[in-house]
């Protein structure tokens, strides 16, 4: 059943990598792809910069679908194991490549990763996950190697070199620190080598020190028909597979906490795990919906890591919280037009962990906290860490799990606060062995 599973997952990335080669060819002129490649290739890619506006619908497209070819046989050749993190992070090197990730800036870091694994004498296997993910830190690369003045090819490819090998061991000690209720515990590992790196940038006479504004809002249509149909896709998929169980596990995962890590693949199957991913979509196309969202390149990184994330810790219960704490603050504080506000409602469910354990009236104060925070946390960072809103998260997660704890102890049954929220690392090859070890 294991193999099987393992198969589909691989079989349904290839399916996604011509889901968006489709989707080039629909809303775009491939004769404009080489030239539309080209300026995403040799873009600095500091934040925010849609790959819609850059390079145009169809070249966007492509490029996802590159990187999302690229991660998938990264994993398959190394013989990383199936599991949760492999759906998130298919999910997030798919979303980033519409605002950020290319081969270009990923390559090096990746090797940096490989090198760092070579130094330790263990398998590439274990860290490719991580060095795939570094690459949120690839507009340094692209600043060095092309757009910075001073720098060239090979300077940025040592300084890829030189993040891949680094990150590895700091987000295994980032990760210790949040006790599990940020999600995106590279971002928080980014952002704080970023904050190393840019000051040296710096002192050197340069830095990105312009943010970018590329946000393109005139493919709003085709986006939101595509983000609509994976939700209904992934759901039916899962149905498909188990049928009545898909939504057995589905309710079962509604009564997690979702704090990392909570490997849904390995605990409940691959069926509940799509019914998840297309009903936390859903939630998520309805947010946008509501609150007049743009749909470009930012907005379906968003989309797709909480796509991602929900075989690892998210479903609709308690990202809704947090969603609405972000609108709250849009509302109240901020404007929804505001790009980095309509970012932080998808990214911002990184904080999900936070009300589940907590409870909801938490998950609202977080997401709420999180929409101011995220638009000044990485100022220092200058628009090099593509996962900004996992670093504010992490400063965020922090603060308010130290806070709380004391004080909600006593009173989590009247929050929520489960205690059977499947805290543990699943060792089990077999999903059906993890079920029955929750179980027991």
């Amino acid at each position: 059943m294991k193999e099987r599973q393992d198969r589909l997952v691989y079989l349904g990335g290839v399916a996604l990598c011509a889901a968006l080669l489709a989707m080039a060819a629909l809303t775009g002129d491939w004769r404009e792809v080489p030239g539309g490649l080209y300026r995403i290739l040799v873009n600095q890619d500091i934040l925010i910069t849609d790959y819609f506006a850059v390079g145009g619908p169809a070249a966007a497209f492509v490029n996802a679908a590159m990187v999302c070819a690229f991660s998938l046989a990264v994993l398959r050749l190394c013989g990383s194991g199936v599991n949760g993190f492999t759906l998130v992070v298919i999910g997030l090197m798919t979303g980033f490549s519409f605002f950020g990730k290319n081969i270009f800036n990923t390559l090096p870091i990746l090797a940096g990763t490989w090198l760092y694994a070579k130094v330790r004498r263990e398998k590439f296997a274990k860290y490719a996950s991580a060095g795939l993910l570094a690459s949120a830190l690839g507009p340094c690369v692209s600043f060095f190697a092309l757009n910075s003045g001073w720098g060239s090819v090979g300077l940025g490819l040592l300084v890829g070199l030189v993040i891949g090998f680094c990150l590895p061991p700091l987000s295994a000690y980032t990760y210790k620190v949040q006790n599990g209720m940020n999600l995106y515990n590279m971002g928080f590992a980014c952002g704080l080598l970023a904050l190393v790196i840019v000051p040296v940038m710096a002192a050197m006479g340069r830095s990105p020190t312009t943010p970018a504004d590329h946000w393109s809002v005139e493919y709003r249509l085709p986006i939101a028909l595509f983000m609509a149909g994976l939700c209904v896709v992934l759901t039916a998929l899962g149905t498909a597979l188990e049928g009545r169980e898909a939504w057995r596990g589905m309710r079962r995962i509604l009564r997690t906490v979702g704090r990392a890590p909570s490997d849904y693949f390995l605990s409940f199957g691959l069926g509940p795990v799509l019914v998840n991913m297309g009903l936390c979509g859903a939630v998520a196309m309805v947010y946008l919906l509501l609150t007049g969202a743009d749909f470009n390149g930012p907005v379906m990184g968003g989309f797709f890591a909480i796509l991602g994330f929900a075989a690892f810790g998210k479903h609709p219960a308690n990202i809704v919280p947090v969603m609405a704490g972000v609108g709250l603050g849009g509302l109240v504080l901020h404007s929804f037009e505001n790009p980095s506000i309509q970012m932080a409602g998808l990214f911002g469910t990184t904080l999900a962990p936070l009300s589940g354990h907590f409870g909801w009236p938490v998950g609202v104060l977080a997401g709420f906290l999180h929409s101011c925070i995220v638009l000044r946390a990485g100022v220092a960072a200058e628009g090099v860490n593509l996962y900004n809103n996992g670093f504010s998260a992490g400063i965020l997660a922090i603060v308010l799990y130290a806070v709380l704890t004391p004080l909600l102890k006593r009173r989590r049954r009247r929050f929520g606060w489960s205690e059977d929220d499947y805290f543990h690392v699943v060792t089990e090859d077999s999903a059906q062995e993890a079920r029955e070890q929750i179980e027991e």
